[in-house]
């Protein structure tokens, strides 16, 4: 099922060929580009319209009431309850690590400069929900927010049957600390989040994975507004030696591949047998799969075996690949973790399936796609705050930097820049 590539061919057909291409559609971008401008010029009159048109419903509040809330917690079962509840405890202390404060650097005896952390005031946190839905994308999207000081965070996810969203994201939000929900997905969410309309107000930043029209409308909005990232399909890479288990890591192969025909998997290993048992184990496995044609139709199209000589070629080749995911079963992980200079998470040894770290583990879900781990990170409590720099300058220390600044001044042929230091020194 899953086609064997040498080092080269890999090269040829993955690495070379992903440059060539481009994550988001001229075609989506066109649609995407269209709805935004009318939402941006019609507000909630064009909300109404896309909403009909996408979703097929118009709810009779756009605003998840707290009864509904409340009701929400009575369709979801304890368990799952208790699971989501551990689940943000894990995530929860992961990202409050992260937190940071203010710093002030004193560069000389009259000279201070400095850094303030301040968080982004408004977000807007996209969820799907239409035919899936993803309460881990809730936890992973809020809390780090919410950990930040974020004072409104503002959830919207689609709707479904029955004018009301999933129960299981609003048990979410309320677990993760989102105070606002609305009923709108697609691109008119996004335009309503970026622009503002008479109902849903405009927000500073939006986060959150959705699909291809939702990935667009993000981009066309940047500028107006700031955004987490470009999603692309998910995807993982194994570096397996021969010790490595064929069957977990087909597994771990097919949990990737549900997720959309395009999403890719890969396996680097220096074992040939391995090769051929995780092929056996990918046939087994995909036949008693619900999602069965996705999964075997991206392993078919979208991903790679690849035989190497030995273990260094196989993170030579994965950094510049630069996965989303990276699972590392080889013997004695930890050793080797040094080696990955590219990815977007790593999951170390046979007992750490990525899909803990989808739901559970901790370290945030929302990752870098299609390369650009790069030269990029996943979601963390960073990308919710703002760090401004500044500075204070004696008299006696401007007077001791004004040739340079003067000098370099001149040299750019900027005199107003030149005066205004020129001014202060000479009175």
């Amino acid at each position: 099922m899953i086609r064997e590539f040498t080092k080269e061919q890999f090269t040829e057909s993955f690495l070379r060929s992903k440059n060539k291409s481009s994550v988001l559609d001229e075609n989506v971008l066109k649609t995407a580009k269209a709805v935004l401008e009318d939402i941006r010029l019609n507000g909630d009159a064009a909300l109404e319209k896309y909403v009909a048109k996408f979703d097929g419903e118009v709810p009779e509040t756009w605003e998840v009431s707290a009864d509904e809330r409340k009701r929400a917690w009575q369709e979801v079962s304890k368990e799952v309850i208790e699971a989501l509840q551990k689940a943000a405890e894990n995530i929860r202390n992961f990202h409050a690590k992260q937190l940071q404060n203010s710093r002030i650097i004193q560069m000389e005896e009259d000279i201070i400069a400095g850094q303030l952390f301040r968080p982004v005031e408004k977000v807007g946190i996209y969820v799907p929900g239409g035919t899936a839905c993803y309460p881990s994308t809730v936890l992973m999207n809020a809390i780090p927010a919410v950990l930040a000081g974020v004072e409104e965070v503002i959830m919207v996810t689609p709707l479904r049957e029955g004018k009301k969203i999933a129960p299981i994201l609003s048990v979410a939000a309320d677990i993760a600390g989102v105070r606002t929900i609305y009923k709108i997905g697609g691109i008119q969410a996004i335009g309503a989040l970026a622009y503002g309309t008479e109902t849903i107000p405009t927000v500073d930043k939006i986060v959150g994975p959705g699909n291809a029209y939702v990935a667009a409308a993000k981009s066309l909005v940047y500028g107006t507004v700031g955004i987490d990232m470009i999603a692309g399909p998910s995807e993982v890479a194994v570096i397996a030696d021969e010790n490595a288990n064929p069957v977990y890591i087909a597994a771990d192969l097919i949990a990737q591949a549900e997720h959309d025909e395009r999403a890719r998997t890969f396996l680097f290993t220096t074992s040939r047998p391995l090769i051929e048992a995780t092929k056996e184990a990918l046939e087994k496995q995909c036949t008693v799969l619900p999602r069965r044609e996705i999964a075997e139709t991206s392993i078919k199209t979208q991903s790679a075996a690849v035989l190497v000589e030995n273990i260094d070629q196989a993170f030579e080749l994965c950094n510049r690949l630069a996965p989303e995911h990276l699972e590392i079963q080889v013997q004695n992980p930890l050793l080797q973790l040094s080696k990955v200079k590219n990815a977007g998470s790593v999951f170390l040894g046979e007992n750490t399936p990525e899909a803990i770290g989808d739901y559970f583990g901790g370290p945030n879900h929302v990752l870098p796609t299609s390369g650009t781990a790069r030269f990029s990170s996943g979601l963390s409590v960073d990308d919710f705050f703002k760090k401004i720099t500044y500075l204070h300058y004696s008299k006696n220390a401007l007077q001791k930097a004004a040739p340079s600044v003067i000098a370099i001044a001149d040299q750019e042929r900027l005199a107003g820049h030149l005066r205004a230091v020129e001014k202060r020194v000479k009175g």
